[in-house]
This record gives C-alpha cells, structure tokens and sequence, in this order.
C-alpha cells in the first residue's frame, strides 16, 4: 500500500507538469490551429497542409498526455481516500500508483525531447568492429535488439541495405526507423560504441571473449526539411541486389550506390559519403531512397554543427575498439552498464529483446540538450 507521501509526489508531479509544459496555453494553439484546417482550401497546398497537420497532431499529443496524467492522478486520489474507508483494496490502490506514475515518467520523458530534430523518424547504422565473427554476431543481436524496441514502440522498421558476415552475423546495417513520434530523439542516446563481453560460442576453448560494434543514429529528413545536395559532387554506381539486404536475388542491376563528395564549409576537407541501396526491386525507389538518406547525412552534419558538438560526435566515432564504448554488455555477469549515465541493469536478457527505456530515459534526463556520442 503506497503512502501518503507517494500520493503526494504524483500529486504535485501532475501539477508541475501542467505549469512547465504550460497546457491552458497548448489548448488555445490546438484550437486555433486546428480551426485553419477546416478551411475550404486547406488542401489546395499539400506540402502546406501535411506541416499543419503535423502541427495539430503534436499540440494534441501533449494536450492527450497530460490528460491521461491527470485523470490517472484523480483516480489515484479518490482510490486513497476510498480505502480509508474500506472501498477498495490496498492492491487496486497500488495498482492505480502504478499507472499514475507511468504516465508522469512518460511526459516528463517527452519533455526532455526539446529539439527541432527530436521529433523526426531516424536512420541507424550499425557497423561490426574489433572482433571478426564474434563482433559480427554481435552486430546482429544489436540489430534484433533495435528492431525489438521499434516493434514494442510502435515503430516501422525497414532495412535499406545489409552487409552478411563472413561465417556469422553482419558486417554492417542501414535501418530507417519510422512511422511513430519522437524515433530520433529517444535513439540519439544510443550513438557510439557498444561492447559486448561473454564466453563466445565461436571459440572452441570457451575463453571469454570481447567485441564491440558502433551504432550512429542521425535524423530521416522528410520533404518539409530543405537540405542543399551540390549535384555536380553527385555520382552512382548500379550492382546486383542479393543477399539479406536486398529481395531481388536476380541478374537486373536494381541496387545503388551513391557517392557523394562532401566539403565541409569550415575547415574545407573533402569526404567520400557512400550510401547504398537495395530496399526495393526497383532502381528508381532506390535511387530516390538512397538521396533521402544523403539528405539525412547532410541534415546531421549542418544539425550538429549548430549545436556546437562536432567535436564531440567526432570524438565518438574513434575506433571501434576498447575504451571508446557507451555502454558494456557483460553476459556471464549479467549486467549491461551505461558508462555515461552509471545506468546498469541485471535484466541482460530484457534488455537484448529490446527493453532499453531505462537507458534512453537516464541519458535523456542527463543530457537533455546535448548530442552526445
């Protein structure tokens, strides 16, 4: 049976909530914004009227968010104050705590979500490091874990291009992560060096062995999101698609690979970008695709620059081996431990099917404006 106090804390959690994401004033935009789209001509512009809806949608949101706090910070209230008078049960009193605080932690987490980026669908790549075929294995289980997460979230989840390891596992994936809110702003905590420590199935003496693999997460750029790509720095190659990464095993040249000459505006040093492409059997979507996670590059690269952290995602991007990891996976100890945040949990077999919201959560309430590598 939860205490007074605790009832005191969702109490007065729900009540800041509503002054610092300031909801009377949420509720006049919604409505003012959402009398615009009522207009007979709302849709004679559809580029114009998907960012209003997008808009409306995200007014709402917050408005939705707030009210299931707030109902659930009632019915808590009233649950206390039935069971002193032996209404309902210490276990439907408890239960209503539960909910209560869930959905507290849930906005309060949201609100960490404050750059223009955040909202945004994202792009992940994850890259096998030091280790052959047990880093390799263990780029895929990172793999499976972020796929977990998205499904679990709601998340639409496509493979734009894999890369097969040698006897096991991937080298390399590309993955863009859309269709639900805030995709960018919670998998940002997951840039930089995973490592992964366990007595490895591929090693015939069973000798516990180390591996790591990066994942670099940046923004998926819509057409709202003008990003300048010099088309004379522009050029393609076509190749066969085969392989996981691609579903049409055939002879037709249907896979991209685009390369971009990259200048960077400041220092002037030059850098191959290379995307490839092998989502869809046709040449032309993957071309197209392929430009959209060109623009996506470019949009995070301009995006932390502005930030002032280049320095420090460069820093993240060192080699892939000790002493550069994020976050430690210790199996035979059954601990995975956040080195940035001190974040750690027992639960390694929770966490590899894709229960890492504690992790986002600790980073975010940490870092709640910076990129971090």
């Amino acid at each position: 049976m939860i205490t007074a106090e605790q009832l005191k804390d969702v109490m007065e959690r729900a009540d800041a909530l509503n002054r610092y994401l300031d909801i009377d004033k949420k509720q006049m935009e919604y409505e003012e914004e959402d009398l615009r789209t009522q207009a007979p001509d709302f849709w004679d512009d559809p580029k114009r009227a998907e960012e209003q809806m997008k808009k409306v949608k995200a007014l709402k949101s917050w408005i939705d968010g707030y009210k299931e706090v707030r109902t659930c910070a009632d019915e808590l209230q009233l649950a206390f104050d039935f069971h002193k008078d032996d209404m309902v049960t210490e276990e439907e009193v408890d239960a209503d705590y539960d909910r209560a605080i869930k959905a507290i932690e849930a906005l309060e987490l949201k609100n960490m979500l404050r750059q223009k980026e955040d909202p945004m669908d994202c792009v992940m790549k994850i890259n096998s490091g030091a280790g052959g075929t047990e880093s390799q294995d263990w780029a895929q289980m990172l793999m499976r874990m972020y796929m977990r997460w998205a499904e679990a979230h709601g998340y639409k989840v496509t493979i734009s291009n894999l890369q097969d390891g040698d006897e096991a596992g991937i080298k390399s994936v590309t993955m863009e992560i859309e269709g639900g809110e805030y995709a960018y702003g919670y998998l940002k905590s997951e840039n930089g060096v995973h490592r992964l420590v366990r007595v490895s199935p591929f090693n015939a003496q069973g000798k516990r062995m180390t591996s790591f693999a990066s994942v670099f997460v940046t923004p998926l750029v819509d057409d709202t999101i003008e990003v300048y790509v010099d088309p004379v720095r522009v050029s393609w190659d076509l190749f066969r698609s085969g392989g996981a990464g691609g579903q049409n095993v055939n002879k037709v040249e249907t896979g991209v690979r685009l390369r971009y000459q990259y200048v960077d505006p400041d220092t002037g040093e030059e850098e191959e970008i290379l995307i490839e492409n092998t989502e869809s059997r046709k040449q032309l979507e993957n071309r197209n695709n392929a430009m959209r996670l060109l623009k996506s590059q470019l949009y995070d690269r301009a995006m932390k620059k502005r930030l002032e952290a280049q320095a420090k995602i460069e820093a993240g991007k060192k080699k892939i081996e000790w002493g550069s990891q994020i976050r430690s996976y210790v199996f035979d100890d059954r601990r995975v431990k956040d080195h940035r945040t001190n974040y750690q949990t027992t639960d390694v077999d929770g966490v590899m099917d894709g229960k890492i919201d504690g992790f986002i959560k600790a980073y975010l309430m940490e870092f709640p404006v910076n990129e971090e590598a």
